[in-house]
């Protein structure tokens, strides 16, 4: 069990720092990496996509398990 701030979880924030999605996809959620990529290219489009860069990367790497 991969729990916060686990090293697949750091490894999955980075990823999802440099492409939003991408980590959560790695860890096999792929409702939430859909969610990511779809939020991340509407708020690019409002130059705002930064947030969410942030946002992915920091949820990918806090996730906790059930």
């Amino acid at each position: 069990m991969s729990g916060k701030g686990s090293t697949s979880n750091v490894i999955a924030g980075l990823a999802s720092f440099f492409i939003p999605g991408l980590g959560q996809l790695v860890q096999g959620r792929m409702f939430k990496a859909g969610f990511h990529c779809v939020v991340f290219v509407v708020l690019w489009i409002v130059w705002m996509g930064w947030l969410m860069h942030i946002w992915s990367a920091y949820e990918a790497a806090t996730h906790m398990e059930p």
